[in-house]
């Protein structure tokens, strides 16, 4: 099998665990528990990305649960790997450097470019929490998560 085909089979497979995944937490419910009549009815497109060249000896995907309190924030940071977060609880308040903030509410979705700063991660309410899958792919072993020294990406700063 080529290299293309290999790269091409795991990231199929990755967004299929990410479709269960995505159904158990928000559905409450067990993939094989559901008919398939009714996964046809649940099942949505949540997100379609392009990915950048990935090398596809090494793929790795990691779902990680990411929960805020009220009012709770993130640090300014970056991350090595392409990452897709789904709100499945509240809202989240997030903006990448160069790019206007936003909030997205439960069920939408966002994607992160590889190395992008992360400006803005935060709970967009000061009375309830907030939760979101961070869905990463990876082609090599590195933090999934890197602190920006100083204020870089605050607000005000040059962009």
């Amino acid at each position: 099998m080529s290299q293309f085909k290999k790269r091409r089979l795991v990231i199929a497979a990755s967004g299929l665990c990410v479709a269960v995944l995505t159904a158990y937490f928000v559905n409450g419910s067990r993939a094989e528990e559901l008919a398939p009549a009714q996964a046809k009815d649940r099942a949505r497109v949540v997100l379609s990305q392009s990915l950048g060249k990935l090398n596809g000896e090494h793929l790795k995907a990691i779902l990680i649960e990411v929960s805020y309190g009220p009012g709770e924030a993130s640090s300014p940071h970056s991350h090595p790997c392409p990452v897709i977060g789904y709100v499945v609880e509240g809202a989240i308040r997030s903006q990448v450097k160069g790019q206007p903030e936003r909030v997205y509410k439960t069920g939408e979705s966002f994607y992160e470019e590889p190395n992008g700063i992360h400006a803005v991660s935060a709970n967009a309410s000061v009375t309830e929490p907030a939760k979101l899958l961070a869905y990463f792919v990876c082609d090599h072993d590195a933090a999934l998560s890197v602190e920006v020294p100083g204020n870089i990406g605050q607000k005000g700063d040059p962009k």
